[in-house]
C-alpha cells in the first residue's frame, strides 16, 4: 500500500518510520530509536507511532520486529499492561446528576493506590483475596512456581492480594459516554508488581549476559537475550505467564466494577459486555512480518491487524476512541497505545496548578488533588493529532468521553 502518513528517518542501518506527523517527537525520543535501529537483529525497520516518548532503553510508542533475539528493555516493567471496555445499557440519562457515589462504590471496590512501601496494610492491595481472586491465582499459580523455581528473585508475597487491584501512576477506572449516549466502563492496569519485578529481573539478566559474552552496546538497557539460549526460553514463557495475569487482573477489576456500580443502588437494572475489548499494549507476540517469523515487541503500542478492536485512551479529561485496525503492514499491524506524555511527571507537578487542574477535568467526577497533578491532561499530547497522525493504521468505531474517573 502507499502511504504517506508517516516519516522516514534515515540510519546507517534499518530505517525509522514514525508516524509522528502533527504531534512532537522529542529529541531523546528519536536518539533511542537510533540506538536500537543499530542492533543487529532488528527487521525491517522501526515502527513509531504518534504517542512517542523516551523509555528505559527502548523507547515508548516503539514496535520492534526482531530476528533470533528479544530485547527485555523494549517490553518494559509493566509486563502485560492494556486496556479493558465494556459497553452497558445503560444511557447517559440513567445516570443521577451527581456522580460521587459511583465513583466512591468503585473506590470502595478496587484497590488502587499504594501505602506502606506496598508492604503488608497497602491499600492498593487486598488484604484478604476475594473468592474470584483465589480462582483465578489457582489457574496461574503452577505457571508461577515453575518461573520461581528457577529464578527465586522474581518472587513477590503480593503476587495474589495484587491481583485484581488498579495501580498507581496512569492506570485508571472510568465510565465513559459514548456519542450515542450509551455508557462505557472502560479500566487500564497490567501485571502490577510481579510483572515489574519479571521485568526487572530479566533487564538485570539480560546486561549480564551482554557482559559475560563482551557485547557492547550503544545503551546498557539494551542488553538482549538470544533465541536459542536457556535465559531466552525462561524470559519468554516469564513474559507470556505475566501477559496472563495481567489479563486476568483486568478482568477481575472489570467484574468487581460492575458489581459495585449495581450495588450503589444509583442505576436501574443493566446488563454489561454488550461488547468487549481487552487489549495489552506492553507486551511480547510471536507474528509473522516480510516473510519472516518475528518476535515482536510493543511497549506502549496495540496490535492493530485488519478488523482487530483496540483501545487509545486519553488523558483523563479528554476522549478516549474504541478503534478497529486497518491492518498496515508497515506499522507491523499496530497503533499507539494512548495520547503519550509531552512531558516527565516532574515537569507536570512544576508547571500546573491544582485550579489548572480542575479546569481540565471540568465536567468529570474525579481526585483533583495535588497527587494527581502529575496524570492533568496539559502533560499529556492532543489525542486529536495523535488520532489524525495515525489515520492510516485505524478506523474510529466509537468516541469515549469520561464521566467518572479512578486514579490509583
Amino acid at each position: 500500500m502507499t502511504n504517506t502518513n508517516y516519516q522516514i528517518l534515515n540510519t546507517d542501518h534499518v530505517p525509522i518510520k514514525a508516524w509522528t506527523n502533527g504531534v512532537p517527537f522529542e529529541t531523546e525520543a528519536e536518539a533511542q530509536l537510533r540506538r536500537v535501529a543499530a542492533l543487529p537483529f532488528v527487521h525491517k525497520w522501526i515502527a513509531v507511532m504518534p504517542d512517542v516518548h523516551a523509555g528505559i532503553g527502548a523507547t515508548v510508542g516503539s514496535v520492534i520486529a526482531c530476528k533470533k533475539a528479544v530485547i527485555p528493555a523494549a517490553v518494559g516493567v509493566d509486563i502485560g499492561c492494556g486496556m479493558m471496555a465494556v459497553k452497558t445499557s445503560l444511557r447517559a440519562e440513567q445516570l443521577p446528576d451527581d456522580l460521587r457515589a459511583l465513583r466512591t462504590a468503585i473506590e470502595a471496590a478496587v484497590p488502587h493506590g499504594r501505602t506502606n512501601n506496598g508492604a503488608a496494610n497497602d491499600r492498593g492491595a487486598h488484604g484478604e483475596p476475594p473468592v474470584r481472586t483465589v480462582a483465578a491465582w489457582a489457574e496461574l499459580s503452577a505457571g508461577y512456581d515453575a518461573i520461581h523455581a528457577k529464578h527465586q528473585s522474581v518472587g513477590s508475597a503480593m503476587r495474589v492480594n495484587q491481583l485484581g487491584t488498579l495501580g498507581t501512576g496512569n492506570h485508571f477506572i472510568e465510565i465513559c459516554l459514548d456519542e450515542a449516549g450509551c455508557v462505557w466502563v472502560m479500566l487500564h492496569s497490567g501485571s502490577r508488581g510481579i510483572g515489574n519485578k519479571i521485568g526487572s529481573y530479566f533487564i538485570e539478566r539480560a546486561k549480564l549476559e551482554m557482559r559475560r559474552w563482551f557485547v557492547n552496546l550503544p545503551d546498557a538497557d539494551l542488553a538482549y537475550l538470544p533465541e536459542g539460549s536457556e535465559m531466552f526460553d525462561d524470559y519468554i514463557h516469564a513474559v507470556e505467564w505475566a501477559q496472563a495475569y495481567a489479563r486476568a487482573n483486568r478482568e477481575l477489576m472489570m467484574h468487581a466494577t460492575i458489581e459495585a456500580l449495581r450495588a450503589a443502588q444509583v442505576l436501574p437494572a443493566f446488563t454489561a459486555h454488550l461488547e468487549a475489548v481487552n487489549c495489552h499494549h506492553n507486551y511480547i507476540s510471536r507474528e509473522r512480518h516480510y516473510d519472516e517469523n518475528v518476535i515482536v515487541t510493543r511497549k506502549g503500542a496495540v496490535r492493530a491487524r485488519e478488523g482487530e478492536l483496540g483501545i487509545i485512551p486519553g488523558s483523563m479529561g479528554a476522549k478516549s476512541f474504541i478503534v478497529r485496525g486497518k491492518g498496515n503492514a508497515e506499522s507491523f499491524t499496530s497503533c499507539s497505545h494512548g495520547a503519550g506524555r509531552a512531558m516527565s511527571r516532574t515537569k507536570a507537578k512544576k508547571l500546573f496548578t491544582l485550579d489548572d487542574h480542575a479546569a481540565a477535568t471540568a465536567g468529570v467526577e474525579c481526585r483533583k488533588d495535588a497527587d494527581v497533578i502529575d496524570e492533568t491532561p496539559a502533560a499529556y499530547k492532543s489525542i486529536d493529532a495523535v488520532m489524525a497522525a495515525q489515520a492510516d493504521l485505524v478506523d474510529v468505531v466509537y468516541t469515549l468521553k469520561q464521566v467518572v474517573c479512578v486514579k490509583g
